[in-house]
């Protein structure tokens, strides 16, 4: 492989890691485990504040907990990855907006500064996440302004 053939295949791989990182953000947001399913491997692993979650099928069990919140916004933003073959490992910077609503109608945002600690396995011509590392950088909690009709 020529020097520009690499280098073309290094931009196709980070593209395709990024990708992977945004629909793991959008299926948290729609809670769709069908998206989940997609990018992850069957020996996912996933490592929160409040434990580890080993396995696909049981991480697709904790999806529905995130119903708890009226909405959610997951937006990624900084990403790095070091890809040596078919294995990657990385960060991924992330801030998670998360709306939550009192019985009389205040809303509040809870919003997480979160850097994932990535590994990722190109499994049939795809990347997919094997392990995740949720860390909690800091959280901030404000109101909502309510919804405005145009």
């Amino acid at each position: 492989m020529n020097v520009l053939d690499a280098e073309v295949r290094r931009l196709l791989d980070e593209q395709a890691i990024r990708h992977a990182a945004t629909l793991y953000a959008i299926g948290a947001d729609r809670r769709d485990p069908a998206i989940w399913t997609a990018i992850m491997a069957e020996e996912m692993v996933l490592v929160t504040p409040r434990g580890r979650i080993e396995g696909r099928a049981r991480v697709l069990e904790a999806l529905p907990k995130l119903a708890a919140f009226t909405a959610t916004q997951h937006r990624v933003t900084n990403q790095v990855h070091r890809i040596d073959g078919d294995d990657a490992t990385g960060e991924t910077y992330c801030v998670a907006d998360h709306m939550t609503e009192a019985a009389d109608g205040a809303r509040a945002i809870l919003s997480w500064a979160i850097r994932y600690q990535d590994r990722l396995r190109r499994i049939d011509g795809r990347w997919l996440f094997t392990r995740r590392e949720l860390i909690l950088d800091w959280e901030e909690r404000r109101d909502a302004l309510p919804r405005t009709t145009a």
